[in-house]
């Protein structure tokens, strides 16, 4: 799903609460599941995986990268659960991006060290040689591919949050005709959920009574009243909210096997400098071997969306 700058502000600040009730430790010392990493050819560990470097892959890195042993990302944070503070008021950073990073870096014999930067400001910082790649949830598409390279690691798209126990069974989007949903304004969620009211009233179960408030936190209190039966919002942040919303007990995301990585889903992607076609193929064969070994969904499952990692590690995936 292509996030504009205002999309991703409106998300950020949707979900602000429940990223300040959370406290996560960082991964440079040690996480919520034992998370370590040490420094450029240590390993990294998540959820008892253990990532260590690969003599080879460590042979495909650019000269300048392996002088120096450090990979330079960008990244827009917060912007759960990709980038996050690990506590309130602390400047170290967790997150799946982050986790990706350090599992990385362990693969590959370098680190990844993370810079926050404002998102429009993060793909011109790559071009002009500031950072070598960014991570930041950042969606692949042609326009991008015309000045970075991207190695895609996830698929997202829009994802629907109910209440927990999924009281009401809804298992698709065609659940939602008939039925009172919520949805945040001047969101890709809502020209989605507008978009299928046609094939709503062709089923003959009737348009959903779509409910559009101002922030995702007011459409999850409606949620939470019982004013509607579900809140259609971006996956990841369905899952994540599901995942620590009240300890994980306030809502559940709904998992629709024909749509993985979500309603409208398109491609994630580390994006990778021009200058640097080496590091682009290096970091590709790594997330190969990341995701043949389980790491990647491990580290998406920390995050409740392990549905989104993909299966393959492309380049350049988006096609419009």
């Amino acid at each position: 799903m292509k996030l504009t700058s205002s999309n991703r502000r409106t998300i950020v600040a949707a979900m602000s609460c429940a990223t300040a009730l959370l406290t996560l430790s960082a991964c440079s010392s040690s996480n919520d599941d034992g998370g370590t990493q040490a420094a450029a050819g240590g390993k990294f560990t998540i959820a008892g995986k253990v990532v260590q470097q690969d003599a080879a892959l460590h042979k495909l890195l650019p000269d300048a990268v392996k002088k120096s042993g450090v990979v330079r990302v960008a990244t827009d944070i917060p912007y759960p659960p990709f980038e996050m503070y690990a506590a309130v008021g602390s400047t170290k950073m967790t997150g799946l991006d982050y986790d990706l990073g350090q599992a990385l870096g362990a693969k590959l014999g370098v680190r990844f060290t993370f810079s926050a930067q404002k998102f429009d400001g993060i793909v011109p910082a790559v071009q002009a040689g500031k950072f070598d790649v960014a991570m930041s949830a950042m969606t692949d598409n042609k326009e991008r591919q015309q000045v970075v390279d991207f190695v895609d690691y996830t698929q997202s798209g829009s994802g629907i949050l109910v209440a927990d126990g999924n009281p009401e069974k809804i298992t698709t989007l065609d659940d939602l005709c008939g039925r009172k949903v919520a949805v945040q304004a001047a969101t890709n969620q809502l020209k989605l959920l507008t978009a299928h009211q046609a094939a709503c009233a062709t089923s003959g179960q009737g348009k959903a009574d779509i409910q559009t408030f101002p922030k995702d936190s007011d459409a999850q209190l409606a949620l939470r009243s019982g004013k509607v039966v579900a809140d259609v919002l971006t996956k990841p942040a369905a899952g994540w909210t599901a995942r620590t919303a009240d300890g994980g007990k306030a809502f559940d995301l709904v998992e629709d096997p024909k749509a993985p990585g979500g309603y409208n889903a398109s491609p994630n992607g580390i994006a990778v400098s021009k200058r640097l076609p080496e590091l682009a193929d290096a970091i590709q064969k790594a997330l190969q071997a990341l995701i043949d070994d389980g790491t990647l969904t491990k580290i998406c499952d920390k995050y409740g969306v392990g549905s989104i990692a993909v299966h393959k590690a492309t380049r350049n995936a988006a096609v419009d």
